[in-house]
């Protein structure tokens, strides 16, 4: 009998992707997608609602014989969840309470989760690549970055309670592509952006097509380990701007948050501390590790990546112009 996988988070784009990926894949008997509401538009794998947060996790999982979870429900902005104590009870708690489920579930024996490189956090001491194993030197300490911290304590700790399980962890750069809405997406498509004066930040990104690909491979290779994801070379704000033809204001630092939230307009565009550290100082990962274990090297590099993102931005604003 082939493999059995759940996918979290599918009424949201990439997980929905994701869960449509793995259907028909070799080795793939059954694609089940999870979620408190249900997708806009259909999937081609099973959905279910269910909330992981609630003990029906636990009973699913049991009586489909999950073998494999993909965990991509962690929510990066408070507007996708309702607020910010939603969302953190959504990424924190959801996360606690279905690591609970797998634990419990003796046919699980590979877990996936979806991280992000603002693990972390962004200052003046980082090295100038970030690998691994690299012990942050500025540790986020709110909103999206901060719950994913503590979404990678648990399943920390999920390893030590069942070491027989295989767990991969990706820490994705950026991740842009035509449909991929974010904190990050948001930001740069501002009317006027602001930026932090003084600084001009190197970024990274990787493109929504290879954030599935490099999933579905750890799915089917069974891979274990933590991973960083991103599109090779490096791009710096003021050249992402030029690129969307987007006019920046460059402010203090401390003025950032509240101009920016003005500006912003209730898009989802984020300024926090956290952010606004990453705005002045970036974030370049080393990503050998992802090349060496998975076998993988993103298509698209950092620039391309973008590059696809401006022109589904422009294709968008055509479309409405």
């Amino acid at each position: 009998m082939g493999v059995v996988a759940v996918v979290t988070g599918v009424s949201r784009y990439l997980g929905g992707k994701m869960a449509d990926r793995l259907v028909d894949q070799p080795g793939i008997d059954r694609v089940i997608g999870v979620d408190v509401v249900p997708p806009e538009r259909p999937l081609v794998a099973e959905f279910v609602r269910a909330d992981i947060r609630s003990p029906s996790i636990t009973k699913l999982l049991d009586e489909a014989g999950v073998d494999t979870v993909v965990h991509m429900g962690v929510i990066a902005t408070p507007r996708q969840a309702g607020g910010r104590s939603v969302m953190k009870d959504i990424n924190v708690i959801g996360t606690m309470q279905l690591l609970g489920a797998c634990q419990r579930a003796p046919s699980v024996r590979h877990l996936v989760v979806k991280s992000t490189a603002a693990v972390y956090g962004s200052g003046p001491r980082d090295p100038a690549m970030i690998s691994e194993g690299s012990t942050p030197r500025h540790p986020p300490t709110s909103g999206w970055a901060k719950d994913s911290v503590e979404v990678e304590e648990y399943v920390r700790g999920f390893a030590r309670r069942r070491p027989d399980v295989g767990i991969a962890t990706l820490r994705f750069a950026n991740i842009v592509g035509p449909g991929m809405r974010t904190g990050m997406t948001s930001y740069l498509t501002m009317p006027l952006v602001p930026t932090v004066l003084g600084f001009d930040p190197r970024l990274q990104f990787v493109h929504e097509d290879d954030a599935i690909e490099v999933t579905r491979r750890i799915v089917l290779q069974r891979t274990s380990g933590t991973c960083n994801v991103a599109g090779e070379g490096v791009v710096l704000l003021s050249q992402a701007l030029g690129r969307l033809g987007k006019p920046s204001l460059a402010l203090p630092a401390a003025l950032v948050p509240s101009v920016g939230k003005t500006l912003a307009r209730g898009a989802w565009a984020d300024f926090s501390r956290d952010q606004v550290r990453y705005l002045t100082y970036g974030r370049v990962l080393d990503t050998s590790l992802l090349q060496a274990e998975v076998g993988f090297v993103p298509e698209y590099t950092s620039e391309e990546a973008l590059g696809a993102f401006v022109r589904g931005v422009r294709r968008e604003v055509s479309r409405h112009g």
